[in-house]
């Protein structure tokens, strides 16, 4: 994953772009990944309000440090991947990647 263009205009849109939708095609024929992502997702809805806005900014930040790490993608999901795959299921889950919203 390279932090091309739009990764900081709309964090959630592109996160689910460059990740999420692989993901998802994996979770359905991997339920330990489908526990992973739900173990990350429990985390996320306990730390920040689940509306666009506040899971954009989260992502944005998680992604700003990610990106300060030099962290990159390479197939394995190690935790940051999971996080991230996480913050997607729910954006997807609770409608925030439909129509023109910037998440």
């Amino acid at each position: 994953m390279l932090f091309e263009d739009g990764w900081a205009t709309a964090p959630l849109q592109w996160v689910m772009g460059a990740l999420g939708e692989d993901q998802f095609a994996r979770m359905a024929i991997d339920p330990g990944l489908v526990a992973a992502v739900d173990q990350h997702a429990a985390v996320l809805r306990d730390t920040i309000p689940l509306d666009p806005e506040a899971l954009g900014d989260y992502v944005l930040g998680f992604l700003d440090e990610l990106r300060d790490r030099a962290w990159v993608f390479d197939g394995p999901l190690d935790p940051p991947a999971l996080r991230l795959t996480a913050a997607c299921w729910l954006a997807r889950e609770h409608g925030f990647l439909t129509g023109d919203l910037p998440a």
